[in-house]
């Protein structure tokens, strides 16, 4: 009788612990292998650097070179445009032939240019241009001789059509006469031709003390 119970108290604590380990088990989380876990496909890939927002921020800011506006190179400059427009405009409304085209070409073409290297420095964007952005003080000189050259040619030809026009230059001459728009476009290039020459010999002296910089 005795081992009867005794073997019934046996079976409830078997049941009982088995119960316990179910219970255990119930609660634990699900093992998972690490080898079945899905991988995103590039996940291993490190993203592209990119730089910080403020970098980004300051190279696609514009900033206005104030010191320039006030250097001898950004005065001349101004009186370069002003003094080039004077020159092609002059021609332009005047009736005009022959080797006249090509001191039209020369005025058009560098007044273009000086506009480009003037807003290119005010800005600061000049190092944005291939190849030459890091030698901006060179293109500048040599910018400044090429056109007091080709200006001075401008300049030769328009005295030279100003003095085959000096016949109608009468009070009562009835015809329309270029006389006085070649006059005007010989001194405009005079000027012209001084104003660039003053820029390259400015330029020069910057490059002799060793400065890399218009300013």
């Amino acid at each position: 009788m005795i081992s009867f119970w005794s073997a019934v108290a046996q079976s409830q604590l078997t049941a009982t612990s088995v119960l316990q380990v179910q219970a255990i088990l119930l609660k634990a989380p699900p093992f998972r292998s690490r080898r079945a876990l899905p991988r995103a496909p590039g996940a291993m890939l490190r993203a592209p650097r990119q730089p910080p927002p403020q970098a980004r921020a300051a190279r696609g800011a514009v900033s206005l070179q104030r010191p320039f506006l006030r250097s001898p190179l950004g005065v001349l400059r101004v009186l370069q445009l002003l003094a080039g427009a004077a020159f092609w405009i002059t021609i332009a409304t005047s009736k005009y032939q022959g080797p006249v085209h090509f001191a039209l070409f020369v005025s058009v073409l560098f007044w273009l240019l000086t506009l480009g290297l003037y807003f290119l420095t005010l800005l600061g964007k000049h190092e944005l241009v291939p190849v030459l952005g890091s030698r901006w003080l060179l293109v500048n000189v040599a910018h400044d001789v090429l056109a007091a050259a080709l200006y001075g040619a401008a300049t030769g030809i328009m005295s030279d059509q100003m003095q085959r026009h000096s016949y109608c230059n009468l009070k009562d001459y009835p015809l329309p006469c270029a006389y006085h728009a070649f006059l005007a476009a010989a001194v405009c290039g005079g000027v012209c031709h001084g104003l660039y020459l003053l820029s390259a010999l400015y330029g020069c002296g910057r490059r002799c003390q060793g400065k890399q910089e218009v300013v």
